[in-house]
């Protein structure tokens, strides 16, 4: 019993210390304080339908998309219906999916004040620019890229709407005049492709499209609970490798409990030697705002077991008050859609100059 309490304030002590690491080191200054946005800059990115984010998407992706809402004067976030039917989808799933999406993006610290949230599927310039865009690109460049590879699988089949895929992304991008696309590092490929086709357009008709830059997420990739050489997926059979944002607590604790680790007690950082464990102090570090030294640091004395509370209890930490947003806006499905018309329609207003220039110069009108 006095060892048990022992490791109980062991836990928490850690928990502290990290708490207050994050106060010092921080996450970045509060709104008020942040640097002065960079005008004339503009950032674009888009996010599949798939309903609730998991772990990897909010730390991968939604987490910074709430940073960059302070730090560039123009910001566009998308839900991209459009690419989710380049495989099967149930119709009344995809409408819940991508109310789902909202409410999450929402509850996450997406603000339609300060960025614009739209639905892609309601803005067609999207579709015609990516018609034009795709007469300038080539079959064997599409071939090589991850998108088709990975989806057509060893038969090298799939639809058409699978293969122009990237073209599609290149025009989402392009739209917009987009200046930055934050990126993960499995993106960097499509991105290439956007600033290729960019370039190809300017040598043809002029200076017109930006070549869009990559913001480069500094977290890294989460890993699968049950398999850490795998990153972290909604398709994944195993519905234990994954943690939702909308999880209750005794699930997270629960998934933790059961997450791969190692014979090895003490905590360490060794993504190759180490996957399980080292997957776990990377989401630590994420979600506590600290560096995955400081992490390890404070986790001295700590066997796996006891470890892996403490990163539950933090992730409960972060995901306990999105949980209850999301709940809440999902409760008024109303207003989300009345974000998506509000966002569709700033989209159009940003895009619809843009689609008329581009007309012009290829010699529509």
């Amino acid at each position: 019993m006095a060892l048990h309490m022992y490791n109980v304030r062991r836990i928490r002590g850690v928990i502290q210390n990290l708490k207050a690491a994050k106060r010092t080191f921080g996450t970045g200054p509060e709104p008020e304080k942040q640097v002065k946005q960079i005008a004339g800059s503009r950032v674009f990115s888009g996010i599949q339908p798939t309903g609730i984010p998991h772990l990897g998407n909010y730390l991968g992706a939604i987490k910074s998309w709430v940073t960059l809402q302070e730090q560039y004067s123009c910001v566009l976030y998308s839900i991209v219906d459009l690419h989710s039917i380049t495989l099967p989808q149930d119709p009344a799933a995809l409408r819940q999916n991508i109310l789902d999406m909202t409410a999450s993006l929402l509850a996450c610290g997406i603000d339609p004040e300060r960025s614009i949230l739209f639905q892609q599927s309601q803005v067609s310039e999207h579709t015609e620019l990516g018609w034009i865009l795709g007469c300038f690109t080539s079959m064997p460049r599409l071939r090589h890229l991850p998108q088709w590879k990975m989806k057509s699988g060893k038969k090298n089949e799939g639809s058409v709407g699978l293969f122009t895929y990237p073209v599609l992304q290149s025009a989402d991008i392009l739209l917009y005049k987009s200046t930055h696309v934050p990126v993960g590092e499995d993106q960097v490929q499509h991105l290439e492709l956007a600033q290729d086709t960019a370039r190809i357009f300017n040598y043809k008709y002029g200076d017109f499209f930006p070549v869009p830059k990559p913001l480069l997420s500094e977290t890294r990739k989460i890993k699968s609970l049950r398999d850490p050489t795998a990153k972290m997926s909604k398709s994944d059979p195993q519905k234990i490798a994954s943690i939702n944002i909308t999880d209750t607590p005794d699930d997270i604790i629960l998934k933790f409990r059961k997450a791969m680790t190692d014979f090895t007690s003490e905590v360490t950082f060794d993504p190759d030697g180490r996957p399980g464990v080292s997957n776990m102090v990377a989401i630590h570090a994420a979600v506590s705002g600290v560096t995955v030294d400081e992490v390890v640091r404070q986790s001295e004395g700590l066997d796996t077991a006891q470890y892996k509370q403490v990163v539950a209890d933090a992730v409960i930490q972060t995901f306990s008050p999105i949980r209850e947003e999301v709940e809440r806006l999902r409760a008024d499905p109303g207003y989300l859609k009345e974000v998506l018309s509000q966002g569709a329609e700033k989209a159009k207003e940003l895009a619809i100059p843009v689609y008329r220039d581009v007309q012009r110069l290829i010699g529509f009108c």
